[in-house]
């Protein structure tokens, strides 16, 4: 599981938005600060009848508020931004925008200007900072569910993916003053790996799936708290251009740190990290995730950093058998021994090798008999759920098809597998048993078979650890790999009763799971259950 690494408060370290000065600028007013904001406002080509309320900030950005210099653990600073406006209630409560801000020095852009008309003679007035047109008298600020960064460690869509804050302006003498609170939760990703393949690849995307809403249109309060107001997203997803590379070992924000604009609250997220490869996929360039599950407290106006090593799994060669054989598969043939030719493990679709066991003097051959019930006895296979526990799995443990999540095996990368419910929640759910199946016989001692339609959607993620993942590793027959990627093949540790050549297994694709009988010829895993 990821882990949440600590929170930023950015009330405390933002200068840009965070804490901003106001000045209400009269034609008679006090000497030294009128007279040089006067001048200031008349270099800046603002009517001198406007009130001006000017903020500090850092350097020039292109979009609207940009969060920039994040470093782990620390904190960050704010940009006023070249197309960046405010609201500010005037004395009649209304809300009224700024004009684009003004900056008091081109070569710096950490103070601005904002120019706004009306009338504002209060002791305070309230400033609203958003991405939305407020019209009559409730803001709202929109929070994007789809999110793009240009580059690697760069926070300047801050603002346009929703950003928000408010504050109220105190007038002490002829200046207002006020300090900015920011009312959405920012997170930032710091993914590293030492994994060849993930080094090979590219970060196209970061899918942040959470059990609740996290995006969409939110009523702004008058104390900052957000409530959702109409569309609703539990996803956001922040592309991030071409890709960011992800070739480093320990933390390199400057390679791949990715930035999210997100609502407040406690959530539960399932963070899948969207990789391109081009190079070790057998068909040719693959897209898929490396998912992690992280519950965090997203507190309005932090940062909160999210470390992640991405190691996608490897599911080794060895475990493909002939139904309870003594020896696996490929057993002295092995992929890893790089014999010359197509003599050994194929590790590829629809290659295929003669080096397979064909007859019963070889240890990797299949237990012949019959009986009824007749179990599996050899390491191989009789630890293995029976036949009943197998339609159990596939009809009550909710089978959920992942297509996306990425694994290796014999030195390739695929994507595709399924999701089931573990044995000891089908067991709470009183949905298990070794006795009998799911339609109350023994399938041990009859020549049953059943398939089942599979869901497409993801376990949630506060439920992520009732399940457990079997990988799509396909199968080998009479020597030939077929379907990794798309289907998956476990033995069961139960024979066929009337056949002493055949056994039950659980097979599934991207729709159906089947419990099946099979010829114990076939080289199906035994592995995985839980």
């Amino acid at each position: 599981m990821n882990k949440f690494m600590k929170r930023t408060t950015i009330g405390s370290v933002m200068r840009g938005i965070c804490y901003g000065f106001a000045a209400l600028l009269f034609a008679a007013s006090c000497a030294n600060d009128d007279v040089a904001q006067g001048e200031k406002q008349k270099n800046s080509n603002i009517p001198t009848e406007a009130t001006v309320f000017t903020g500090t900030s850092q350097t020039e950005v292109t979009t609207r508020t940009a969060i920039l210099n994040h470093t782990k653990g620390s904190g960050a600073s704010v940009n006023w931004s070249s197309t960046d406006k405010i609201w500010v209630k005037d004395d009649g409560g209304m809300w009224q925008q700024s004009g684009t801000v003004t900056f008091l020095s081109t070569a710096e852009k950490a103070k601005g200007m904002f120019a706004l008309s009306g009338t504002y003679t209060g002791a305070t007035h309230d400033i609203l900072y958003t991405n939305k047109t407020v019209s009559g008298i409730q803001p709202q600020v929109e929070i994007k569910s789809e999110q793009t960064q240009s580059a690697p460690n760069n926070f300047d869509h801050a603002g346009e993916s929703g950003d928000c804050g408010i504050a109220t302006a105190n007038k002490i003498g002829n200046v207002y003053k006020f300090t900015l609170n920011h009312k959405a939760a920012y997170l930032c990703f710091i993914p590293r790996s030492s994994n060849a393949y993930v080094n090979r690849s590219k970060l196209i995307k970061i899918e942040i799936m959470s059990d609740d809403n996290i995006a969409g249109t939110y009523n702004i309060a008058a104390n900052g708290t957000l409530t959702l107001a109409s569309g609703g997203s539990k996803t956001i997803t922040v592309t991030t251009g071409s890709g960011f590379v992800i070739d480093n070992s320990a933390d390199d924000m400057s390679k791949n740190a990715t930035y999210a604009v997100i609502a407040p609250g406690t959530h539960t997220f399932r963070i899948r990290y969207w990789l391109r490869n081009t190079t070790d996929n057998p068909s040719g360039a693959i897209d898929g995730t490396v998912s992690k599950i992280v519950t965090l407290n997203c507190t309005a106006g932090s940062i909160h950093d999210i470390t992640a090593n991405l190691d996608p799994h490897d599911y080794d060669g060895n475990n493909y058998y002939m139904w309870d054989a003594q020896q696996q598969y490929w057993y002295g043939y092995e992929w890893t021994k790089n014999l010359a030719g197509n003599t050994d493990q194929p590790t590829q679709n629809n290659r295929s090798s003669s080096n397979y066991p064909k007859n019963k003097d070889d240890s990797r051959y299949y237990h012949e008999g019959s009986g009824s019930p007749f179990n599996a006895t050899r390491t191989s296979c009789k630890d293995l759920p029976n036949v009943n526990q197998m339609t159990w799995y596939a009809k009550e443990g909710d089978p959920r098809w992942d297509a996306d999540e990425l694994w290796t095996t014999m030195g390739h990368l695929y994507k595709g597998g399924m999701w089931f419910k573990k044995k000891s929640v089908l067991q709470v759910e009183h949905h298990y048993d070794t006795e009998k199946s799911v339609d109350g016989t023994d399938w041990r001692t009859t020549d049953k078979e059943q398939s089942w339609s599979v869901s497409q959607t993801l376990p949630s993620a506060a439920d992520a650890d009732k399940y457990f993942y079997l990988p799509a590793l396909g199968c080998y027959r009479s020597g030939q790999l077929y379907n990794v990627g798309n289907t998956g093949d476990y033995w069961s540790s139960s024979a066929q009763p009337s056949s002493s050549g055949n056994a039950f297994s659980l097979n599934f694709d991207s729709n159906h799971v089947y419990v099946h009988i099979n010829n114990r010829t076939d080289g199906f895993r035994v592995d995985g259950f839980k």
